[in-house]
């Protein structure tokens, strides 16, 4: 068996991947969240230039992966490959997005999971030594997920206060081997490209790959249930393949169980021996304002868990304020055919092990 595989789900790499850059594009509500500042852009109509949602969402993932490549003074041909996907109808986002890139590229589905799921294929990649720098890419914008998932805007349809919002915005992750990339700006220096620094002192040293749980639950509009035991199932299996426990984190991060979701989180956890009442933190949770925003249990989507680790997560790694931190993006993976013929809404979530290193 080969060294790296730990238990049953999980990898601990050998030479650790390095993250030396994120980006993070947004719309004008995230701009406006207790997170606003920390965002690389920001859009005032949220259509980005673009005329329909669909196409500034594509817009969005454009941003994200040159502004993160221009971070880390890399050139896009030096990519080996881009994992990237979106929630809309055969990734068009993200294919539509990327196209002028020329990277060769993985379309990926996970649903709000994907920034996890393309994380982790590209440490597995760039660990496995086939190729010296991936990009994670993905995104999810709320016009375009209220028109394929539930009504179009214009119904102005009741939100029950179980449902969540879907983030507009994308975030974009830059994956390098060991011992790549490492002769880039000292820290502070922005070069030429006008933006934050790249990452000097964050790499994966571990994922933990989820696999599907499905409780029987059918209430689209309350996926925090939906994905929490999920998010459960993957933050165990990550406990007993690494033979760790929550205190070996400084945080565990959810990507968007939001606060109905996070509550059963914590009391399916405590059933299982574990109290992660001190360190859990939600990307839902934090990206919006509760009372100031109107967002009902909080933020969702593939870009609610990316834009938060990009700016909110990844720079506390870098400067050594937390040193481990296990982040569970989490997923709903259901369809508008599986919705309407009355299935269930299964969940997953993959683990990305991310520590600082001097």
């Amino acid at each position: 068996m080969c060294q790296m595989t730990k238990g049953k789900q999980s990898l601990m790499f050998e030479k650790a991947p390095r993250l030396i850059s994120a980006a993070s594009v947004v719309g004008s509500k995230e701009a406006e969240g207790p997170l606003g500042k920390l965002f690389d852009v920001c859009g005032q109509d949220d259509l980005f230039g673009m005329q329909t949602w669909e196409e500034a969402e594509s817009t969005m993932q454009k941003e994200a992966c040159v502004l993160a490549v221009g971070k880390a003074h890399v050139r896009a041909e030096e990519i080996r490959y881009l994992f990237g996907g979106d929630l809309l109808r055969q990734g068009i986002a993200t294919s539509m997005g990327v196209e002028e890139l020329n990277i060769p590229m993985f379309g990926l589905y996970g649903a709000c999971s994907t920034s996890g799921e393309a994380l982790a294929l590209a440490a597995m990649s760039a660990a496995a030594g086939y190729g010296n720098y991936m990009l994670a890419v993905t995104s999810s914008h709320f016009g375009s997920a209220e028109k394929e998932f539930r009504f179009p805007l214009g119904y102005a349809s009741q939100r029950p206060l179980s449902a969540h919002w879907t983030v507009t915005g994308s975030g974009a992750f830059l994956v390098a081997g060991h011992n790549c990339g490492e002769d880039g700006p000292a820290d502070g220096d922005d070069g030429d490209t006008g933006t934050a620094a790249p990452f000097h002192h964050v790499r994966i040293t571990g994922v933990t790959v989820g696999k599907i749980v499905d409780y029987g639950l059918k209430d689209s509009q309350n996926m925090g249930a939906c994905m929490a035991p999920a998010a459960m199932d993957t933050i165990l299996a990550n406990f007993e393949d690494m033979s760790r426990d929550e205190s070996d984190y400084d945080r565990i991060i959810t990507g968007d169980l939001g606060y109905v979701g996070q509550s059963i989180l914590l009391d399916l956890v405590q059933k299982e021996g574990h109290n992660l009442y001190k360190n859990h933190l939600d990307c839902g949770m934090t990206i919006y304002d509760r009372e100031a925003q109107d967002t009902h249990a909080g933020g969702s989507g593939c870009g609610c868990a990316a834009v938060t680790l990009a700016s909110f997560v990844l720079p506390k790694l870098e400067k050594g304020e937390w040193k481990r931190v296990l982040f569970v993006p989490t997923g709903a993976l259901m369809s508008t055919v599986s919705y309407n013929e009355g299935a269930s809404v299964p969940g997953i979530a993959h683990g990305i092990v991310l520590e600082h290193f001097e």
